[in-house]
């Protein structure tokens, strides 16, 4: 290639380079709606963490609330079940209709659930304690302690067979597991 044809071609790439590839300026343009999903900066989201049973076992969904999410409130939310996107996916809840309140209460890193009728009598309760137990545990509970830390303690109403309440936690994968070494208070009656 000549030195005269090796100038010509990067003058014409120069020529193109710094005529912006033909894009004229412009302002804004209108694109449609803004977007969405992000948060605001300085903005604060709140959702409750409720499990539900899948295909697969145990499965985590998120709810969007106005406030951080009281055990007692997130599971109202559970005992409410999956909503219509959540059975599209699949997603079940093993936890039977209560013959009363289910009841939760927190304390520094703990939560108490009062449940109205005891767990042998539960259609699908390992599975169903499960879905109350990691969902109260992944509400909010003072003490700034992590899910898998917090202390569930289960309270069955007439339990001749052994003390109430027994402790639970829930691990990172949605299981549940007896919290070794616990003592076992008497229960009282609320």
């Amino acid at each position: 290639m000549s030195r005269r044809l090796q100038l010509t071609v990067l003058t014409a790439a120069l020529a193109t380079l710094l005529a912006g590839c033909g894009i004229d300026a412009t302002g804004p343009v209108e694109a449609g709606a803004p977007a969405s999903g992000l948060r605001r900066p300085g903005s604060t989201t709140y959702h409750a963490q409720l499990y539900f049973v899948g295909p697969y076992g145990i499965q985590a969904v998120s709810r969007p609330l106005g406030s951080p999410a009281t055990p007692q409130q997130a599971l109202d939310l559970l005992l409410k079940g999956p909503d219509d996107a959540e059975r599209a996916r699949g997603l079940i809840t093993e936890i039977p209709p209560l013959p009363g309140p289910l009841r939760a209460t927190a304390t520094t890193g703990a939560v108490d659930i009062y449940l109205p009728q005891q767990i042998a009598k539960m259609n699908g309760g390992d599975l169903g304690m499960s879905q109350i137990v990691c969902t109260a545990a992944n509400a909010h509970v003072p003490g700034d302690r992590q899910p898998p830390a917090v202390d569930v303690r289960v309270h069955e109403p007439d339990t001749p067979d052994g003390p109430s309440p027994w402790t639970l936690r829930c691990n990172a994968a949605g299981n549940v597991v007896p919290v070794p070494n616990s003592t076992p208070t008497p229960s009282t009656d609320r």
